[in-house]
């Protein structure tokens, strides 16, 4: 009889975690969505900026970039891509994420805007 217990407690703990449960060396989402909002906003600038002079070399440009990102945030090119990867096979998550980001950074955006009073 205990085995049974003991099995059908295994089986009931092992079918509540969720399949969505983040790892411990994924970045938690709100920081995940800091760096992911420097990465894209680099990219950007290379690709509008950079791209356009022809003195400097785009992927080594964007690379050092993205170095900086990942300095200034304390973490590694590692642990962004293996963060990124969980949460491109994590559909809804990336999506919450995503949707999260965008809607911080436009309230961040809209609260940082000088009001302008007519005199």
């Amino acid at each position: 009889m205990k085995n049974y217990l003991l099995i059908f407690s295994l089986c009931f703990v092992v079918s509540c975690t969720g399949k969505n449960d983040r790892p411990e060396n994924i970045l938690k989402p709100e920081k995940m969505q800091d760096v992911f909002w420097d990465y894209i906003r680099a990219d950007v600038y290379a690709s509008e900026y950079i791209k356009k002079d022809s003195t400097k070399n785009l992927d080594l440009e964007n690379a050092r970039l993205q170095n900086k990102i990942f300095k200034q945030h304390n973490i590694t090119r590692e642990d962004f891509d293996k963060s990124y990867t969980w949460y491109s096979n994590h559909k809804e998550l990336m999506t919450t994420l995503m949707d999260s980001m965008i809607a911080r950074k436009q309230r961040e955006k809209t609260i940082s805007k000088p009001i302008i009073k007519s005199l």
